[in-house]
């Protein structure tokens, strides 16, 4: 790496360059063997006024008006938050589960994490680290990890949860 002394005669030279309206760029290829960042630096360390803009570049351009056919139609879109992927679940009416109602789930039906599989509910049921603890294991709804009752509780539509506010307790 060269280290650039900057003469008094470059010094002038740089200046007279940057008062006649060239870029850094161009300045750094006038004087030869230094950068353009190296003249910025430079004209920022001496203080030297911005150059005033061209009057073609002062004035705002004026815009193209655009033919009918290209205008833009604006489409009002509904507002929604949180994950809405799964929204298609809610068009849905659903039948209640009679098996898992209350979650309820009966023996046989309970899952280990490795029984389960993409047919059946993978809703957990207690505490982890309990040896109670299991799966639901019903029959999952096509596309979906739970199985109709539980799909219901996963994934509320966000007017239903606003309207449901948890109970402060005091």
């Amino acid at each position: 790496m060269t280290v650039l002394t900057w003469s008094d005669d470059r010094v002038e030279q740089l200046k007279k360059l940057w008062e006649a309206g060239l870029s850094a760029s161009q300045i750094a290829a006038e004087l030869g063997n230094v950068t353009r960042n190296a003249v910025i630096g430079k004209v920022h360390r001496l203080g030297l006024s911005g150059r005033a803009k061209s009057p073609s570049s002062a004035a705002p351009r004026q815009r193209k008006a655009r033919p009918a056919a290209q205008q833009m139609m604006r489409v009002s879109r509904p507002v929604s938050r949180g994950n809405t992927a799964l929204a298609h679940a809610f068009e849905l009416e659903m039948e209640p589960d009679p098996i898992a109602v209350d979650n309820v789930v009966p023996m046989s039906q309970r899952l280990s994490l490795l029984e389960l599989n993409e047919a059946t509910c993978h809703w957990p049921v207690g505490d982890p680290s309990s040896p109670e603890f299991f799966f639901c294991g019903g029959k999952a709804l096509t596309g979906l990890p739970y199985c109709a009752h539980h799909s219901r509780i996963a994934y509320q539509p966000a007017a239903d949860r606003r309207r449901q506010q948890p109970k402060q307790t005091r």
